[in-house]
């Protein structure tokens, strides 16, 4: 029986959820991002009726023009090469002046994400047309595996009265099947990106997407997708220079600026970056968001400690792929991950600390393993007990708030807040 089904057999009343018919649309710089990384799947159909099947995914443009270059898709019977763009509505391509613009002559595909209610066309400025393939909302809600709106204020739900009424067994019962279905579905979102990009891609945004926890998760997935990981490894040395470059975070007077022990470093960095920046630098900028962050939590270390990674890729990789999965081993890693630069800093140019901050921590490791590894692993048959023995990291307000919605209070839930496998039930819940 489904979750859902558990909670509406416990209880005379039907279990519903208030959901607003149309929440907004992301931004489409996150929507972007979910394009590219595969998350929408490969196959559409376009406006025609025609079949479209994403060969590549391309990579993303660096200057103006349509959002992705050197993309491949096969369009019926015809295999065509060329950019993709992407509008958050079909009307966006003549608001824009895509139909006019003589750098969006050889697009291929326009990928939109709702209605503009008249009809549109999608035609180049040589009057040819573009097939359009739009992508639901339904494909989208599936794609951000977060709830339609934010979790409501932290006061008692409807969920209360069935979940008080059930054994501790059958609560426990019931988490465990929301934990199963939510980690499922990471698990698919975890293979798409790998049937796009490869198993190697598909972790290493993974882990992007954990360093920047919430307020920076979508910039350092964009970082980690403009900066794919096959380059690092063939940098030769490069990859602090390229991640901090492709980042936005370097320029030639920041070491002017920095503390006197930190110059040289900075220099390098620079004089590296200036090299390459033809290849990767990029006219759009990544949104960073710095302020109201802990300094351990600023952007320069999260980039820091991806650096850190890629740079010991093979015993990273070794470790997240194992089977059954080493969590202590993998926790113990990161934990004692380093770089002799940032093991007293917080940012490029920052004095140095009293004290060693950690560059990934285990809070971190454990959110890496319950939103990425474990929903991989259950999906290629490691036992859910070994899931459940992998303790929660930080309660955050989310965790929070879901908990007293549905158990009422802090305390009651206590027994739940345990262990991450509860706490990912408590959020698909």
């Amino acid at each position: 029986m489904h979750y859902r089904g558990l909670l509406s057999a416990a209880w005379d009343g039907p279990v519903t959820v208030a959901e607003s018919p149309h929440p907004p649309l992301p931004a489409e710089l996150e929507l972007q991002a979910l394009w590219f990384s595969g998350a929408f799947g490969r196959d559409f159909q376009d406006d025609s009726g025609a079949t479209v099947r994403i060969v590549q995914f391309g990579e993303w443009n660096r200057s103006a023009g349509p959002d992705f270059l050197h993309a491949a898709a096969e369009i019926g019977a015809v295999l065509k090469e060329g950019p993709v763009e992407l509008d958050l509505r079909p009307s966006d391509w003549e608001a824009h002046g895509h139909g006019a613009d003589p750098a969006f002559e050889e697009t291929i595909l326009h990928v939109v994400f709702g209605s503009s209610g008249a009809e549109s066309f999608t035609r180049t400025a040589g009057h040819r047309r573009v097939s359009r393939v739009t992508i639901s909302r339904q494909q989208i809600e599936e794609a951000l595996l977060r709830p339609r709106r934010e979790t409501a204020i932290a006061r008692p739900g409807r969920c209360v009265r069935p979940l008080g009424d059930m054994p501790a067994i059958a609560v426990a019962s019931l988490l465990r099947e929301a934990a199963t279905h939510r980690a499922a579905l990471k698990a698919a979102r975890f293979l798409r990106t790998a049937d796009a990009h490869g198993r190697d891609a598909a972790l290493y945004q993974a882990v992007a997407e954990t360093l920047g926890y919430r307020a920076n998760a979508l910039p350092m997935r964009l970082l980690a997708q403009r900066m794919p990981v096959a380059a690092l490894r063939e940098s030769n040395g490069q990859t602090e220079a390229l991640l901090f470059g492709a980042a936005g975070f370097l320029s030639p007077d920041l070491h002017e600026k920095a503390p006197a022990d930190t110059r040289e470093h900075l220099r390098a960095l620079w004089d590296t970056w200036w090299k390459a920046r033809g290849r990767w630098e990029s006219s759009h900028a990544i949104p960073w968001k710095a302020g109201g962050q802990r300094p351990a939590n600023h952007p320069h270390r999260r980039v820091a400690a991806l650096a850190a990674l890629a740079k010991d890729w093979p015993k990273f990789r070794k470790l997240a792929f194992s089977r059954p999965l080493d969590v202590k081993g993998l926790i113990s890693y990161l934990s004692k991950l380093d770089d002799p630069f940032w093991t007293k800093r917080h940012t490029l140019s920052s004095t140095t600390t009293a004290r060693p901050v950690a560059l990934f921590g285990k809070a971190r490791a454990i959110e890496l393993l319950a939103n990425h590894l474990f929903p991989l692993a259950l999906h290629e048959d490691e036992p859910f007990e070994n899931y459940l023995k992998l303790p929660a990291g930080a309660i955050n307000e989310h965790v929070l708030r879901c908990a007293i919605r549905l158990f009422g209070s802090e305390e009651a839930a206590a027994t739940w807040l345990k262990k991450a496998a509860h706490h990912q039930a408590m959020i698909q819940i």
